[in-house]
């Protein structure tokens, strides 16, 4: 009985040790807490909150504002105002990157065709990785309201592009007038874009502006352009077809597939209008690569100009406009 008395007498004094020593702890607390600047006070805050938005932009969802209108009518850009899309990009399924612009976590997901897709613009120049991280930093922190790498204009430099994975690895694709064709890996037909979309069930739509009875003339005024670019004149039947164009769009990617053609046949020996033509009329998609295009196909610099991206620097995918709240939804 003297044994079990002094134990509990032993344990009575150590719980009424670690009560006093919290109490204590938490008195002490609750005076630094009074005695606090309210500034510093608000600076911790934000501090924490703005740490809580880089974790969840850094590593499950980023927003991004649409740069231009190479995804209409998927996604709404290059208004320059409150007026573009602004979205969430899920930057868990493909793995994200450990680090703003460094190293990138594995994941068993892969891109799949017609997913709308996110990733570094190939033709962007970084002004340094230190000012890559504060640049993005601040853009996580804004939801995309605030972007402080501008050109020379004060317009936002494009680092990053939103484009729909259309042909993956083992794809030939070639373009006929605008249109785009698939031989798929394992196949021997070609396919129409508009024929697989519909038969898989896609629902997005592929923009035009260019109709197709304009071609003949739209390869006409590459051609002229080629002619002029060898200072000569072009024949008056070509400058009479190229004078019928009708609208102020034109299909870029097949005027310089006209003119490109024209100057590689006068000049076969200029690797530069070689490399081009070849580029231009079709593609291979390596295994692993993805060519990456915008749904609004005839005002959209994408793949086809400056070629396939490898499928670890897609840094995520386009899951939901959340700006302006008229367009709220799935990005499909």
């Amino acid at each position: 009985m003297v044994v079990k008395a002094a134990f509990f007498d032993r344990l009575r004094i150590l719980t009424e040790a670690y009560l006093s020593r919290r109490r204590a702890v938490q008195r002490i607390k609750r005076e630094k807490q009074r005695a606090k600047n309210p500034i510093l006070d608000w600076l911790e805050a934000f501090v924490w909150a703005a740490g809580v938005v880089l974790l969840i932009n850094q590593y499950l969802f980023q927003a991004y504002q649409i740069p231009s209108g190479s995804m209409i009518d998927t996604l709404i850009g290059g208004l320059r105002n409150q007026r573009d899309d602004r979205i969430f990009v899920s930057k868990l399924i493909y793995g994200p990157e450990l680090l703003p612009g460094i190293g990138k976590i594995p994941s068993p997901v892969k891109p799949k065709r017609e997913d709308v897709i996110i990733f570094e613009n190939p033709e962007y120049f970084s002004r340094g990785p230190l000012f890559d991280i504060v640049q993005r930093i601040v853009y996580m922190l804004s939801l995309s309201f605030i972007d402080i790498d501008r050109n020379e204009a004060g317009q936002p430099r494009v680092h990053f592009l939103i484009k729909r994975a259309a042909g993956m690895g083992g794809d030939l694709i070639e373009t006929r007038r605008g249109e785009l064709y698939f031989r798929f890996a394992g196949e021997d037909r070609w396919v129409s874009e508009g024929d697989y979309l519909a038969r898989r069930g896609f629902s997005h739509r592929l923009s035009r502006l260019v109709e197709e009875d304009q071609y003949p003339a739209l390869e006409a005024l590459g051609r002229a352009e080629g002619y002029m670019d060898m200072g000569l004149s072009p024949p008056p039947a070509l400058t009479r077809t190229a004078g019928a164009l009708d609208g102020s769009y034109v299909d870029t990617f097949a005027k310089e597939g006209a003119r490109f053609s024209l100057l590689r046949s006068a000049f076969p020996h200029d690797g530069r209008y070689r490399a081009l033509s070849v580029r231009l009329r079709g593609w291979y998609v390596p295994e692993g690569r993805i060519l990456p295009l915008g749904d609004n196909r005839d005002n959209s610099h994408d793949g086809r100009f400056f070629g396939t991206v490898s499928s670890s620097k897609i840094l995520g995918r386009g899951s939901l406009k959340y700006w302006p709240l008229s367009r709220l939804g799935r990005i499909r």
